[in-house]
């Protein structure tokens, strides 16, 4: 296999584990909206500790294999749609990693009102259900997909 075949392969497979595990949080995210009791909100909640780690690994794949062929194949820096793939990969990471924090500290809440007689909880279900969570959130994940549609149309590539 070429060095192109190999750095594509990785490139792609790490989108796939920054594409999946973030389509995976959301998933989780709304089941977890479903539930009352916080010890069922704390439970799905956790299992986003290890797609959280998948997003993070997959994002770093991205960055550094994309990077690595934009020079293997000669696309400049600078051209625009590789500029805007960039600047949306840091949105998306930004705005993902924001949204994350809050989550957490909501899982924390849900933890402790598991462990205080798991009785279900207005503040939960409000924190669950933030619009700045959610707008965050979701917000990282238009622009992931913004992200795949520029590096599979590549605007303006030659």
């Amino acid at each position: 296999m070429t060095t192109y075949g190999w750095l594509l392969f990785l490139h792609i497979t790490g989108a796939f584990c920054f594409l999946g595990g973030a389509v995976t949080a959301a998933v989780i995210n709304l089941a977890a909206q479903t539930r009352e009791r916080p010890s069922e909100v704390a439970a799905l909640m956790r299992t986003t500790q290890v797609v959280v780690i998948v997003v993070g690994v997959g994002s770093i794949m991205t960055l550094v294999f994309g990077l690595w062929l934009v020079h293997d194949v000669g696309y400049g820096y600078g051209d625009g749609w590789i500029v805007a793939a960039l600047i949306l990969w840091a949105v998306a990471a930004a705005l993902g990693g924001a949204g994350g924090k809050r989550e957490r500290e909501t899982r924390f809440l849900a933890e402790r009102l598991a462990a205080e007689g798991d009785a279900p909880s207005a503040e939960l279900h409000s924190r669950m259900r933030d619009p700045a969570t959610l707008a965050m959130s979701y917000g990282a994940g238009v622009a992931l997909l913004v992200v795949l549609v520029l590096m599979i149309w590549k605007p303006g590539a030659g």
